[in-house]
C-alpha cells in the first residue's frame, strides 16, 4: 500500500527513534541560564498539544492558522504541528508592518492568528476569529495537554502544507501554496545534498518564516539531529554558538557571513568550527572573494543553493568537486559562485530570452486564490522562474539577470513596485523607478529614482521615512536620486535596464 508523503513523517520517526535526544536548543540571548532545550519526545507532545488546542477551537482541516514570531522553539513546534494536523500553516515574516501582516492575513483567509509577545502591541490592529499572543502564561489557551489528542491527520499529499508569502512583480505578495509532497521531497533532497546525519548541529541563522529556512526543520527532525535556535543574526553570536554548541551546518543569505567574517577579524582566539562547519548560501550569489575567505579565514565549507520561494526551495545545488581540489582558491571560489547543478528530482532548461525554466516535485501548486498569476507562472508543466541564466556543458547553471521586476536584498525578495506605488503616495511625487544596485554586504541595495512634481520640494531623507513608515524596513530605499526625468519606451514603459548600467557596469552578471 502506497504510504502518502506529509510532514507528519519528519516528527515521527524522531518521537519514536530518538525520543531522548536534544531536538531544540533554544537560547534567546547570552544572559540564558541554563540554556532551555527540548527533547524529541518533548518536542512531539507539544506539538501534539497544539493539535488538541486547534481541536478545541474547532479549526478545521484545510484552515490556514497564521503565525507571526521571532525564531523560537515554539515557531518550530507550530510549524511540525500545523500542518501536521492537516491545518494550513502561514507563515509570516515578522519585520512587516500592521498593514502588510493584515493583507496576508485576510488574503489567505486564515482563521487562527499567533503573535509573538514581543510584535503584540505593533500589531494589535490585525485580527482574526482566534487570535493569541504566544508565550507561557497564554499558551495554555491554545495547547491542550489535558486531553488525549487524535493521531496526526494523514492528508492527501498534494494537499496544501503551507503557504509562504512572497514578494514578485505586483505590489502586493503572493501566497505559495506548498503540498505535503513539495516540502516532503524538498527537506530529503536538501538534507542528501548537505550530506546531513543524526550527529549534526544546525543554527537557524536564517528566519524560520522564510523559504530558505524552510526546508531545514523538517531534514534535522526527521534525522534526530540537534537545532540550535538564533533569534537575531549576529557575527560574534554565530561564532560563539558554533563553539558553545558543536554547530556542523547552518543556511544564510551573504549578509549572514559578511556578519561573520567580520566578528572574526576580532575574535579571540581561534576560529571555531574549522574543518567541521558547512554553510549553505541562497538567496543571492555572494563575491567570490566572500567564498574564498570563508574557506580561508575561517576553515568552512561553503557551499551554494540556488532556488525560489516557489520550488520549496532547492532548484541547484554546488559543492566543491573533487577533482577541483587542486585548483587555485580564486578558481575554486569562482567554480563555486555558479548556481550549481540540479538538485534530485529537479530538470532545468532555457526558455525564450535565456529565462530559467524549471520541473520538479518541488515546484509549487499555485498561488493561493491567483489562478491567472498561477497559469502564468506555469506553462506546459514548466515553472518559470523570472531569472535569466545559461546552463555549461557539465550541467552547471550560473544566473546573469532577474527577468522579474524584483531586487533581492540580504536574502529578502522586495518588488520594485511595492516600493514605487508607496513613494507614489507621497505628494511631492511626480515620476519615480527603483532597482537593485550591488552591495557588497547586502548583495542588492534599493535605490529611487524620483523626478518631484512641480513646484514641489522633498528630501532623500524625506524619501526614506515615508517608505519606513509604510513599509517593512527592508523594502526602504538605501537611497534617493533626484531626477529631471525618468527614461521610457516608446509606448511609457520605463527603460530600467538604462537606469542599471551605470551601477552594474563591470559586474559579470546583473544580479548578485
Amino acid at each position: 500500500m502506497r504510504v502518502p508523503l506529509t510532514t507528519a513523517d519528519f516528527l515521527n520517526r524522531s518521537e519514536t527513534v530518538w525520543p531522548e535526544s536534544t531536538a531544540v536548543i533554544d537560547e534567546p540571548d547570552q544572559a540564558a541560564t541554563p540554556v532551555p532545550t527540548t527533547t524529541y519526545d518533548e518536542l512531539a507532545r507539544r506539538a501534539r498539544a497544539w493539535q488538541a488546542g486547534l481541536d478545541a477551537l474547532g479549526v478545521g482541516d484545510g484552515e490556514r492558522v497564521a503565525v507571526v514570531s521571532h525564531n523560537a522553539a515554539r515557531l518550530l513546534e507550530l510549524l511540525y504541528a500545523v500542518p501536521a494536523s492537516g491545518r494550513i500553516c502561514v507563515p509570516v515574516n515578522f519585520r512587516l508592518q500592521p498593514e502588510e501582516v493584515g493583507y496576508i492575513v485576510e488574503q489567505s483567509g486564515a482563521s487562527v492568528l499567533l503573535v509573538d509577545p514581543e510584535l503584540d502591541d505593533p500589531l494589535k490592529s490585525v485580527r482574526a476569529q482566534h487570535r493569541f499572543v504566544l508565550g507561557d502564561e497564554t499558551d495554555e489557551h491554545v495547547m491542550r495537554f489535558d486531553v488525549e489528542p487524535r493521531p496526526w491527520a494523514e492528508p492527501d499529499e498534494d494537499a496544501t502544507a503551507t503557504i509562504n508569502y512572497t514578494s514578485g512583480t505586483t505590489a502586493r505578495p503572493k501566497g505559495v501554496q506548498m503540498t505535503h509532497r513539495n516540502v516532503w521531497v524538498n527537506a530529503t533532497i536538501f538534507g542528501l545534498h548537505t550530506r546531513a546525519w543524526e550527529r549534526d548541529v544546525y543554527l537557524h541563522t536564517l528566519p524560520m518564516f522564510h523559504c530558505n529556512g524552510w526546508g531545514m526543520p523538517f531534514t534535522m527532525a526527521g534525522l534526530g539531529a540537534k537545532q540550535v535556535v538564533l533569534r537575531k543574526v549576529d557575527g560574534a553570536e554565530i561564532l560563539r554558538r558554533v563553539q558553545e554548541h558543536g554547530v556542523t551546518l547552518m543556511c544564510g543569505a551573504p549578509a549572514v557571513f559578511s556578519a561573520v567574517l567580520e566578528a572574526a577579524a576580532s575574535w579571540d582566539g581561534p576560529i571555531p568550527g574549522g574543518g567541521q562547519v558547512r554553510v549553505v548560501c541562497a538567496g543571492a550569489p555572494p563575491p567570490s572573494r566572500t567564498i574564498q575567505r570563508i574557506g580561508e579565514e575561517l576553515g568552512w565549507e561553503f557551499l551554494q543553493l540556488y532556488g525560489l520561494t516557489e520550488t520549496s526551495p532547492l532548484l541547484t545545488f554546488n559543492r566543491q568537486r573533487p577533482e577541483d581540489d587542486e585548483l587555485p582558491a580564486e578558481e575554486r571560489a569562482r567554480k563555486l559562485s555558479r548556481a550549481g547543478a540540479p538538485g534530485l528530482n529537479v530538470q532545468l532548461r532555457i526558455g525564450d530570452e535565456g529565462e530559467v525554466l524549471a520541473r520538479s516535485n518541488v515546484v509549487l501548486d499555485g498561488y493561493w486564490d491567483k489562478p491567472e498569476e498561477t497559469a502564468a507562472a506555469i506553462q506546459d508543466g514548466w515553472f518559470h522562474t523570472g531569472d535569466g541564466g545559461n546552463i555549461d556543458e557539465q550541467g552547471h547553471l550560473t544566473i546573469s539577470d532577474r527577468k522579474k521586476d524584483v531586487i533581492i536584498t540580504g536574502g529578502e525578495n522586495v518588488s520594485s513596485i511595492e516600493v514605487e506605488d508607496c513613494l507614489f503616495s507621497h505628494p511631492a511625487v511626480a515620476e519615480v523607478a527603483v532597482i537593485g544596485v550591488p552591495d557588497e554586504k547586502w548583495g542588492e541595495t534599493i535605490k529611487a529614482l524620483v523626478v518631484l512634481a512641480d513646484g514641489a520640494d522633498a528630501t532623500e531623507a524625506e524619501m526614506i521615512a515615508h517608505c519606513k513608515e509604510r513599509l517593512a524596513r527592508y523594502k526602504a530605499p538605501t537611497s534617493v536620486e533626484f531626477r529631471d526625468s525618468i527614461p521610457r519606451t516608446a509606448t511609457g514603459k520605463v527603460q530600467k535596464f538604462k537606469l542599471r548600467e551605470a551601477h552594474w557596469a563591470g559586474e559579470e552578471r546583473q544580479v548578485k
